[in-house]
């Protein structure tokens, strides 16, 4: 018996059933339905690093890859954020932020999903993956960024983060949180009125969305990695010959910078974040990029400082 007709037509019932469930979030979150959690679990802070009791040098919030499922950091067991917390002291740190979900529900939290993910763990990441997509749909990709940047903007100010104040956001995401950074970018200056600096490891996005409010973007990137240099083909708003995209008019306006941080990986064992794979000059690939990470804050804390 020939089985791959049946699992092709599994696989595209899931992926429907994944696309149906990932719009109904958005939907739901507009028609005012349910509003984005604001609670955390108990032993959960709304920000780590600098002292609540004085004003930090700058906000940074995490927005992880597909395997965020729940508040806590899930892809490499927190250690990038708290390699940048040990290096910069003189930020806050948010990793709690829900990339993925338009009403802030961490998929571990709801027992449907916690049943799948013991017998197939697999969807789990598939409907992250159909987040991204819906986050790039021309048709729901305003309404994603309206969900997911009031999400954020309201746990910062949970973090204590005051409007106005002129103290830096920094989005550092990684993978497909891309998509949901760059999209962030313009609910966050009307609710914030915040200096805004986008970090991009790997970054997995459309190119579609408004970059003018944001001071600059960083894109870490490798030549081995491939998953990054798939996003940039997909998606036409990333060609050049699309010039009037967002992700166009940022580059033609400078606002964009690339660093290399080759051999790294997207994931695997010689991934960006892997505390493994070591460089010449013995750092570990999460060495180098969170050390990349806190030197580019600092220089835009900086720059914001002289400024001001």
């Amino acid at each position: 018996m020939n089985w791959l007709p049946l699992l092709a037509l599994a696989l595209g019932a899931v992926l429907l059933a994944e696309a149906l469930l990932a719009r109904y979030e958005v939907m739901v979150f507009i028609a005012g339905w349910r509003t984005p959690t604001s609670e955390l679990p108990q032993g959960v802070p709304y920000a780590r690093g600098a002292d609540a009791d004085r004003p930090p040098d700058a906000y940074l919030v995490y927005l992880d890859g597909i395997g965020k499922r729940r508040f806590r950091d899930t892809r490499d067991g927190g250690r990038l954020v708290k390699a940048i917390i040990a290096g910069a002291p003189e930020l806050r740190v948010l990793g709690q932020v829900q990339p993925y979900s338009p009403v802030a529900a961490p998929l571990l939290d709801r027992p449907v999903w916690a049943w799948l993910r013991r017998r197939i763990g697999l969807l789990l990441f598939l409907h992250n993956v159909m987040q991204i997509f819906v986050a790039a749909d021309r048709r729901y990709r305003p309404l994603y960024n309206r969900a997911v940047g009031a999400q954020i903007a309201g746990q910062l100010r949970y973090a204590g983060y005051r409007p106005g104040g002129g103290i830096p956001v920094v989005l550092l995401s990684y993978s497909g949180g891309a998509q949901v950074a760059t999209g962030a970018v313009e609910e966050l200056r009307t609710r914030l009125d915040a200096p805004l600096l986008l970090i991009n490891i790997g970054g997995f996005h459309n190119g579609a969305n408004d970059l003018t409010g944001a001071d600059h973007l960083h894109q870490l990137t490798s030549a081995a990695d491939h998953i990054e240099r798939v996003g940039a083909w997909i998606f036409p708003q990333r060609w050049r010959l699309f010039r009037r995209s967002g992700w166009n008019r940022a580059r033609r306006a400078g606002k964009v910078t690339v660093h290399r941080l080759d051999p790294a990986t997207h994931i695997g064992r010689r991934s960006y974040i892997s505390a493994e794979a070591r460089l010449p000059d013995g750092r570990t690939h999460l060495d180098r990029t969170a050390d990349t990470v806190i030197a580019l804050v600092r220089a835009h804390h900086g720059a914001t400082a002289g400024t001001g």
